[in-house]
């Protein structure tokens, strides 16, 4: 990992030092996906079983999940792993439930009643990854809020392995949080089905989840087609910036670091601290803990981009951090409530040493579907929020109207609308 001074930087080095690894939009890439989406869209379930023969190394005979494959795959599971996927699943709808919107009525002046009602956005499209490992939590993480939202028909498209079949785990999460219909499908080419719809694939109004660069482009192609889907946020490598103080557990520190770097080599990781000290200490047990890891080539090559930053305060290390708005943000501090108050962009936030990363992506209730790439800036994690549509209500009575159309009509005259203003002088007039 690079180490800087943050103080002894100029602006041109400081953005060079929060600069993410440059996300690949390619013109090879966008042609390759336009192609896919393309033949999708035109020969439908044929393209379909022709793209997972040439990518994902499968023939499919039926795209669909069975039921006897939903069945195989729970009696071939663990049963701890079972009752793990359960305990999770109920925690992140205990939360979700908690946090989801509510509707509202306000009367904003005497007679002038205003609501907001919500609405399940009709058919959704969950994407699971499968690539380097089947992700089960994110069938939860993207299940669950779903289902309190109360969607009419939640999809679920998962890459199958070379056997025909899709991770036993996913299925078995997908199951539980009441997923409609699974397809094993992965890629570019699982995006376009949902967006498009096939004689087997429903067609979809937004699209949920996380994937590799082909996903990411195939899902920003479909978000600019008005005959596409919507989707959930742009996405991006994941993530992780720390804050430590000089008291901060370095083994912790620097477990936390290499739990994102092991997602990908495009992952980055970022450690801020005003103690010298802890900084030598983190960076010698990420090279200690790294040597010990299955994917430590993977956490290595993400390091190799990730970097050290000495700052002079954690006050500045808030500010610096605000600036890079992280997908994950950790603060391993001894009062890490007394900096959350100025925290401003962070997809989620950790307190404290005993509240690693890795329990937001599994179980601790919270949602690990969350902005990078700086979107954090201007974009919230999922939620059951995403899965909904807030429709506005108006009631006037003819007192509101008396009381309010005057303002109306004001305004409607200032911005020339003549007919605005006489929808409402027209209604007075008759009240008079």
């Amino acid at each position: 990992m690079k180490r800087l001074d943050w103080n002894a930087l100029d602006e041109a080095a400081r953005r060079e030092a929060l600069a993410r690894p440059a996300q690949s939009r390619a013109d090879e890439l966008r042609r390759g996906v336009e192609r896919i989406i393309a033949a999708v869209r035109e020969r439908g379930d044929t393209a379909l079983r022709e793209l997972s023969a040439k990518y994902d190394c499968c023939a499919l005979d039926a795209i669909a999940v069975g039921e006897a494959e939903f069945a195989a795959a729970e009696a071939s599971l663990d049963p701890a792993l079972k009752a793990a996927i359960r305990e999770a699943a109920a925690r992140i709808e205990l939360f979700h439930r908690a946090a989801a919107l509510q509707p509202v009525a306000v009367d904003t002046a005497p007679g002038v009643r205003v609501e907001r009602m919500l609405r399940p956005i009709g058919r959704v499209g969950l994407y699971v990854p499968a690539g380097s490992a089947p992700l089960p939590s994110t069938a939860l993480m993207l299940g669950v809020p779903a289902h309190i939202a109360g969607c009419r028909e939640v999809v679920l498209c998962s890459p199958a392995r070379a056997d025909g079949r899709c991770d036993e785990a996913v299925l078995y999460a997908a199951r539980l949080t009441g997923v409609h219909k699974v397809f094993k499908l992965g890629g570019a080419q699982a995006i376009a089905a949902m967006a498009y719809g096939t004689a087997s694939v429903p067609k979809c109004d937004k699209l949920f989840g996380p994937g590799n660069a082909w996903v990411t482009e195939a899902k920003l192609q479909v978000s600019s087609d008005p005959d596409g889907a919507a989707i959930d946020m742009p996405a991006g490598p994941s993530e992780v910036l720390v804050i430590a103080d000089a008291e901060a557990n370095p083994v912790f520190v620097a477990a936390d670091l290499l739990s994102q770097a092991e997602h990908g080599p495009d992952s980055q990781v970022i450690l801020l601290s005003p103690s010298a000290g802890l900084l030598d200490r983190a960076a010698a047990e990420v090279e200690r803990q790294c040597a010990e890891l299955p994917r430590g080539a993977i956490a290595g090559r993400a390091l190799a981009q990730s970097r050290l930053i000495a700052v002079d305060s954690l006050a500045q290390a808030v500010e610096v951090s605000n600036r890079y708005a992280p997908e994950h943000l950790i603060l391993q501090v001894a009062a890490p409530r007394a900096l959350l108050d100025g925290i401003e962009s962070a997809g989620s936030v950790f307190l404290g040493q005993w509240t690693p990363e890795s329990v937001g992506d599994y179980c601790s209730g919270s949602n690990h579907v969350l902005p990078t790439y700086g979107y954090a800036r201007s974009y919230s994690g999922v939620s059951v929020g995403s899965y909904q549509k807030q429709i506005s209500v108006q009631e006037v009575s003819a007192d509101g109207l008396r009381n309010i159309g005057p303002c109306t009509a004001t305004l409607a005259a200032a911005e020339q609308l003549e007919a605005h203003r006489r929808a409402v002088t027209l209604r007075l007039e008759a009240l008079a």
